[in-house]
């Protein structure tokens, strides 16, 4: 996908456009002026990816049009890590939904999945070396450091399982594992980045290079979260859903720094889509159309552009995205996969308490079959039947 023209300095503008930090540009320049980066993003198999994933998917993009090589790591043994917010007996079903819901959002943005490399976590975080990395690791850091790092993306409760705080440090191996010259991902990231950056030279590795996207701001006004179901759009939500969620966002008149329906316009539609038109009444001087995201925001600043008018215009283009993703899943095979990934919670049981004896009930314990062997099997269940290059054991990560 690169172009053969592009320049080092449009290569690095491509690479570093719309981002909101850059840790090591430096670096990223002098590689740039000898080679093609090496970069990675991964994201953990927990709850159901919404439009937000556009942002990093839309990157993924320009990266590729810079002529990088990007893996994508589908971080499962992370999902199961972070206060098992993906339990152990649904994270092969996950993992696998996962697959196919961010594979089909690159095709819908016109990404050909050839171009990229796809793995799991499981696929190498199991090795003998990667484990005797992980000990290594965790003899050097201490559990205030662990929990600072992992404070903006590990979920955070007053006694923490000694599984999230070995959360950062697997990250940080990733780096070195993949062999890459730069880790992707969002803002929220950042103490994680920093945490690799001061432990993996402790290692013998080499510090790599970061690159953050800005976090699109959810339709309530605060962060886009897969849990906060009033603050985001499902990526196979249904055209009326998809239209009364915008319809409810938060747009106030003239404000532009707290407001999805600008940031996803800025991060993810003036990227990708041509012909950008708001719409408006012949009374109110009828459609504007703008080439770049900064008419347009000017124009909402100065009120020539009604909260409503936006919405519209944020509904159709995102719905242009959205309608291939959802054709995909419509089979008896993707609706089974969606139920197994996402069971629904079982209704609430209402039992009177019964009086113990004396005795009191015992806890349940969890059961973490984390062996190389149930590994294994775990992963040969993730086979998945489609031609998109999808991963097997053998992919090699470099």
């Amino acid at each position: 996908m690169a172009k053969a023209s592009l320049s080092i300095d449009e290569k690095h503008a491509l690479i570093t456009r719309n981002l909101q930090e850059v840790i090591g540009d430096d670096r990223l320049r002098k590689i740039l002026e000898e080679r093609d980066l090496r970069l990675y993003w991964g994201t953990a198999t927990t709850g159901r990816p919404h439009i937000g994933y556009f942002v990093p998917m839309t990157k993924i993009a320009d990266f590729l049009h810079a002529g990088c090589e990007v893996t994508i790591l589908f971080a499962d043994l992370h999902a199961y890590l972070d206060n098992m917010k993906a339990p152990w007996e649904l994270l092969a079903h996950r993992t696998v939904y996962y697959e196919h819901i961010i594979k089909a959002m690159l095709k819908s943005i016109g990404v050909p999945l050839e171009k990229l490399k796809f793995i799991r976590g499981t696929d190498f975080q199991l090795s003998r070396e990667y484990t005797l990395d992980v000990y290594r690791l965790s003899s050097l850091i201490t559990e205030h450091d662990a929990k600072k790092a992992g404070a903006e993306v590990v979920k955070q409760v007053d006694s923490p399982l000694l599984s999230g705080l070995l959360y950062p440090g697997l990250q940080a191996l990733d780096e070195e594992y993949l062999k890459v010259d730069v880790q992707f991902g969002g803002v929220d990231q950042r103490k994680i980045f920093t945490f690799a950056e001061e432990n993996l030279p402790k290692l013998g590795y080499a510090k790599r290079i970061h690159l953050m996207n800005p976090m699109v701001a959810g339709l309530t006004g605060g962060k886009m979260s897969a849990s906060e179901e009033s603050s985001k759009i499902d990526l196979l939500d249904t055209t009326e859903n998809v239209e009364k969620k915008v319809r409810k966002a938060f747009c106030e008149p003239g404000n532009i720094d707290r407001n999805g329906v600008l940031g996803f316009c800025k991060s993810v539609i003036f990227p990708l889509l041509k012909n950008k038109v708001v719409k408006r009444s012949a009374e109110h001087d009828g459609p504007m159309s703008f080439s770049n995201y900064e008419q347009l925001e000017q124009s909402f600043l100065k009120h020539e552009i009604h909260p409503v008018d936006l919405k519209n215009a944020a509904t159709t283009y995102l719905e242009q995205l959205l309608e291939p993703i959802r054709k995909e899943f419509e089979t008896e095979e993707m609706q089974k996969l969606i139920f197994n990934a996402y069971p629904p919670s079982p209704a609430p049981v209402h039992e009177k308490k019964k009086k113990e004896s004396g005795k009191k009930e015992q806890r349940s314990t969890v059961s973490t079959p984390i062996t190389s062997e149930l590994a294994q099997n775990a992963n040969e269940n993730l086979v998945i039947k489609d031609d998109t290059n999808s991963t097997s054991k053998d992919d090699d990560p470099n």
